[in-house]
């Protein structure tokens, strides 16, 4: 169990790079003011849309997409990687965890030479223990860096298995055709660990009975089997979205809207209620500034992969080119700490 991840993740160094669909060229978004978008692209299993608004000074949500060899192994699997880490007190953590998590993975399933829910336990367990070590040596000139984190929700989509793994209040939702009617129900995959639920509340003081303040988000990985033609497609959030949308406004959303854009559509929809809330224009809203912004809403992130049921029943066979995409964020230099500014795209 990680006991810590969340409490300690911070200051880290993000490499250079631009997202690639295998083939040489730039598969990057676009960007709208604070909204950077990736209305739609091609994962091995279907089509997927990504979005990121920003109300944060600093934009503290990054987010990934990785489809092809999830191993380093020929041989090895291939499925779909969504991966979305929603920081707080600062952008470093999220960072770290989006330059790490999915590398430590291919590097244990390398191992293993399959997926499986210890890959993933793995995986986080490495990326924890590499930040802590980070952590050690920033801590005798930066010790604000323990006052820094992120959440770290992630699935998996390989062999017909979809894996969820979550650490926070990010979410991720199913959306399920019901046979009998047709209709498309919203089925919520993740647990959510949040100190404002009272489990997790007794449970932080029960193993820290000593620190007061201290937050303890326990990994839990999520296997789902049988990803069948029913099942129409899945939708990865930060929790900025789910302040202003339940999961069926969001699951309604999808499956009566064009793929197209749809990840684009659903922060508008939550931006919409955002306003609402403040008894404001939703174009009015969209004028305010990065840092101001955050008083109406929080960074959104959203990550919808739909699944082609042709693609997934043949999920051992399904190859195709690598796609790596980072949802908006600016690059820095190689080994270096420095701000992020509005989101860009990469």
């Amino acid at each position: 169990m990680l006991s810590r991840l969340m409490d300690f993740l911070t200051a880290c160094w993000r490499r250079r790079g631009s997202s690639s669909d295998g083939k040489g060229s730039e598969v990057s978004g676009r960007k709208e003011g604070l909204l950077w978008y990736k209305d739609t692209g091609q994962h091995l299993f279907g089509e997927y849309s990504m979005a990121v608004v920003q109300a944060n000074n600093l934009l503290e949500d990054q987010s990934q997409i990785e489809s092809g060899p999830l191993s380093m192994l020929d041989t090895g699997p291939y499925g779909t990687f969504v991966g979305v880490y929603d920081g707080h007190g600062g952008p470093e953590t999220s960072r770290y965890v989006c330059d790490h998590l999915f590398q430590h993975l291919k590097r244990f399933a390398s191992e293993q030479k399959s997926m499986s829910m210890e890959v993933i336990r793995k995986a986080y367990q490495a990326t924890e223990e590499g930040f802590l070590s980070v952590v050690t040596k920033q801590w005798p000139m930066n010790p604000q860096i323990a006052a820094v984190g992120s959440c770290c929700l992630v699935g998996v989509i390989c062999g017909g298995i979809l894996y969820i793994a979550n650490l926070g209040d990010s979410r991720a939702v199913l959306g399920r055709v019901v046979r009998a009617t047709g209709e498309v129900l919203a089925i919520q995959l993740s647990s959510e660990h949040n100190v404002a639920i009272e489990s997790v509340r007794q449970e932080m003081h029960s193993l820290h009975p000593d620190d007061s303040k201290i937050v303890v988000l326990k990994h839990n990985v999520w296997r789902v089997k049988g990803l069948i033609q029913h099942d129409q497609f899945l939708i990865f959030a930060s929790d900025g979205l789910w302040e202003h949308l339940s999961n069926q406004d969001a699951v309604d959303i999808v499956q009566n809207n064009p793929h197209n854009g749809i990840a684009r559509r659903l922060i508008k929809a939550a931006l919409q209620e955002a306003a609402k809330k403040r008894e404001m224009r939703y174009s009015d809203l969209k004028k305010i500034d990065r840092g101001v912004r955050r008083h109406f809403h929080d960074d959104i992130t959203v990550v919808v992969v739909f699944l082609d049921s042709n693609l997934v029943s043949r999920a051992s066979s399904v190859r195709g080119p690598p796609l790596s995409v980072r949802g908006g964020g600016v690059p820095l230099p190689s080994r270096t700490l420095a701000p992020c500014a509005a989101p860009m795209e990469t």
